[in-house]
């Protein structure tokens, strides 16, 4: 298993290299998606329109010969829009599958659409199948949603239930590019035929090959523990001598956090060539894997606080050793 590594990875830098081809900059954001994809996980992207979220997702799924389809979602959209339905002709009932069948599935404005539909996905994601009328239908392997929402407009949307935002591994925050980048963009794509396509750097297998490798990265016992204690810090930040965030969070991260946690400091351990998982990996992914899974109070807001902000007070005090 170990001679293939270093083959491996040179094929995910390919994969990255293959990426840039199309999109500039967001190095820390393909580094997260491919992450989550080797942890067997969805992501939810959140940022304003037109900072290439969906050309990022249709540029990995090229790079890594993978089917692709997008989800737009709107208020008159059906579950069976989504994962399909089975339709009666000549005599009997023929299944009719929705574009949920594909490797990467992205959701686009995710929160446009009902709570029916919403949760028309939660199968999907957590079980990868999809049930049709008797007829239960597995999703192909490897299987991710990505879904985007956009935090500026409110009107129209509905808030995702939070069964569904807790299945998503990462929320990964889209930011703006820097000016030196957008230049760069603005050669690329100031065009009326821009380049949008990029080089396949490595296959389905390769992705499933590393997640082979990456269930074999050791986490230490002391490692789970600061874990542990980082989501417990969530729920009673008292006891780690948080006082005064105990009145800004409403409720803390669930067991989920602890897990994914754990499995995504894995992911970024592979992704930087590590054999064992280091407390830099923990902190690395803990607010991209945290910040959806607590909920802050009406207090925080006011003051202007989010969850991103409390998770830093918290990695500052919890202690990586007891």
């Amino acid at each position: 298993m170990q001679e293939r590594l270093p083959e491996l990875n040179k094929k995910l830098d390919a994969v990255r290299t293959s990426i840039a081809e199309v999109i500039v900059g967001q190095q820390a954001l393909i580094d997260k998606l491919l992450n989550a994809l080797l942890c067997n996980g969805h992501v939810l992207l959140e940022g304003v329109p037109g900072v290439a979220k969906t050309m990022m997702v249709n540029s990995m799924a090229n790079a890594l010969d993978a089917s692709f389809n997008r989800l737009q979602f709107t208020p008159d959209l059906l579950p069976g829009d989504v994962v399909g339905t089975q339709i009666y002709r000549d005599g009997t009932f023929e299944t009719e599958r929705g574009p949920i069948f594909a490797n990467l599935v992205l959701a686009d404005e995710i929160n446009r659409a009902p709570a029916k539909v919403q949760s028309a996905l939660l199968e999907a994601m957590q079980e990868h199948q999809v049930t049709l009328g008797q007829q239960t239908h597995k999703l192909p392997e490897p299987f991710m949603v990505l879904a985007t929402q956009n935090p500026i407009e409110q009107e129209g949307t509905y808030a995702l239930p939070e069964a569904q935002v807790d299945r998503f591994i990462f929320k990964l925050i889209v930011d703006y590019p820097t000016m030196d980048e957008e230049h760069i963009i603005l050669r690329r794509m100031a065009k009326t035929a821009p380049k949008v396509s990029v080089t396949q750097a490595a296959s389905l297998e390769d992705i499933l090959e590393l997640r082979r490798h990456l269930d074999a990265i050791h986490v230490d016992e002391k490692i789970e523990r600061y874990i542990l204690r980082l989501v417990a810090a969530t729920r009673d930040p008292s006891a780690y001598g948080l006082d005064e965030l105990k009145g800004y969070i409403r409720f803390g991260a669930s067991p989920r956090a602890s897990i994914y946690l754990a499995l995504a400091a894995r992911g970024h351990a592979l992704l930087r060539g590590g054999e064992f998982v280091v407390p830099d990996d923990v902190k690395a992914v803990l607010h991209d894997v945290v910040r959806h899974r607590i909920a802050i109070s009406y207090r925080a807001e006011a003051e202007g606080l989010n969850s991103d902000a409390i998770l830093e007070r918290i990695v500052e005090t919890v202690p990586v050793t007891e």
